[in-house]
């Protein structure tokens, strides 16, 4: 389930209204906007993907996605650690905590989660 950037844009107007024909998808767009068959490409593409799905009203089209945001970026996510960090998500951890430039606020509430995983994952 791969999207080229272009399509993530799209996708990401998407997710935002969760539900959209393509004069609002168009509109959500900043200038310079793509022309109307770009979209109306990368919409059936995304469809083709099964990543799109549309209800039709006459002639018109208001598509919705079929995968979350979460879903997606939970995938890439998975594949940048087994890719790039030996599968070991200490290893990103590790890695993101100190490549960024996290906040002490930041950190504190990134310590909470894992508290709160551990907590959840002890009999």
């Amino acid at each position: 389930m791969k999207l080229s950037s272009a399509e993530e844009t799209l996708m990401h107007y998407l997710w935002t209204r969760e539900r959209a024909f393509m004069k609002e998808l168009l509109e959500a767009y900043p200038a310079p906007k793509p022309a109307a068959t770009t979209v109306a490409t990368l919409l059936k593409r995304m469809t083709d993907k099964g990543l799109v799905g549309y209800q039709e009203y006459g002639n018109s089209r208001q598509y919705y996605p079929l995968v979350s945001q979460q879903t997606y970026f939970g995938t890439h996510v998975k594949n940048l650690i087994t890719k790039f960090f030996n599968n070991s998500a200490a290893q990103f951890a590790s890695f993101f905590t100190t490549q960024t430039d996290l906040s002490a606020d930041e950190l504190e509430a990134l310590k909470k989660i894992i508290e709160q995983q551990l907590a959840d994952k002890k009999p």
